[in-house]
């Protein structure tokens, strides 16, 4: 009987005009410890429980050459494929925190039809952060 490989989620990589400022932000606006910064400033991790929350450059020969260049939004009104979220007992508390260290306010927190409290705001780069209450199994909403 084969054994089936069940891998652990370890990173989300987001792609960054500047590591160092984004580490930072971060760190900062939502309570993270930074783990590693790498002399180049081409790699940057935060601590972030099971998985990792890694940044690194919009364009370096590693990936572009490898993967394809990493497109940002053409123009305004548009945003990248990817939202990044973060679950905290206290939302409102949470996004006061982020916006008064230097996120935009998207949208204040307010309680969904599903029973979670969310709001959003843009890092550094534009990339939309959701702040979010815990929720449970899904099983609970429906």
């Amino acid at each position: 009987m084969a054994r089936q490989l069940i891998p652990a989620f370890a990173y989300t990589v987001v792609y960054v005009k500047d590591v160092a400022r984004s580490v930072a932000f971060y760190s900062d606006a939502f309570g993270y410890r930074v783990r590693r910064l790498d002399g180049s400033h081409r790699w940057g991790e935060l601590e972030s429980g099971q998985t990792t929350i890694a940044f690194t450059p919009l364009h370096q020969r590693e990936t572009d050459e490898r993967t394809g260049a990493v497109r940002t939004p053409a123009r305004e009104g548009e945003r990248g494929p990817v939202e990044v979220c973060f679950d905290y007992a206290d939302v409102d508390a949470a996004y006061k925190r982020a916006v008064d260290r230097g996120a935009v306010p998207v949208s204040p927190p307010e309680v969904k039809e599903w029973g979670q409290k969310v709001g959003y705001v843009r890092d550094v780069d534009g990339i939309v952060v959701r702040l979010g209450s815990y929720v449970g199994d899904s099983a609970s909403h429906e």
